[in-house]
């Protein structure tokens, strides 16, 4: 098996794995599959889980959404995990984190969209230069914006015993209050998915 062939495998196969999926065997002809997904699976066991308690202690709100991340979604994961971590802040603050960001970008680093913006906001949780989150260059920074969504939620008291959406929606003030909810389960995996790798 080539080498290109072998890293689509493990990549494959630590999907698989990560997301709770059973994958049915990937053969090529060869054996080195098996082994290759078993490499991933130990690899996994390596690593600390995460205590999904920690992630949703208050259980999900309403009907929940998922969607397919592409690779620069997943980077804005691990980015806004980064900083949550840089911030001395908890896998549910990050949790919180996602979630707000797959409200308000679907968590894509959004530049000024012209007339469907909404005002000013922008970057990955939409955030507004004119109400004072930062210049569009600090705003549109993934580990500025992280940083300043953070800096908002440590001062919400009690956030930690808030639903999600309560406590994103003191951050955001949105005109949607509720919509942030939808996103827990999708945060959570994302954050126990990456939050030790």
């Amino acid at each position: 098996m080539n080498t290109m062939m072998r890293k689509s495998v493990l990549g494959i196969a630590g999907l698989a794995v990560a997301g709770g999926l059973a994958a049915g065997p990937l053969n090529h002809g060869t054996t080195d599959t098996v082994d290759t997904r078993a490499a991933a699976v130990a690899v996994r066991a390596d690593k600390p889980a995460v205590d999904k308690g920690k992630l949703i202690p208050h259980g999900v709100q309403g009907k929940q959404s998922r969607i397919d991340l592409g690779d620069e979604q997943t980077a804005n994961v691990k980015a806004i995990i980064a900083a949550t971590k840089k911030s001395g802040m908890d896998e549910r603050a990050a949790v919180v984190a996602i979630a707000t960001s797959l409200q308000e970008s679907k968590l894509e680093n959004l530049g000024h969209l012209g007339e469907r913006n909404d005002h000013d906001s922008q970057g990955l949780f939409q955030q507004r230069p004119s109400s004072g989150w930062g210049t569009v260059e600090q705003i549109t920074d993934p580990e500025y914006s992280t940083m300043a969504f953070l800096k908002g939620l440590k001062q919400v008291d009690g956030w930690k015993d808030m639903p999600l959406t309560e406590a994103a929606q003191t951050v955001q003030v949105s005109a949607y209050p509720f919509h942030y909810a939808q996103w827990e389960r999708q945060a959570a995996d994302l954050v126990a998915e990456h939050w030790n790798s």
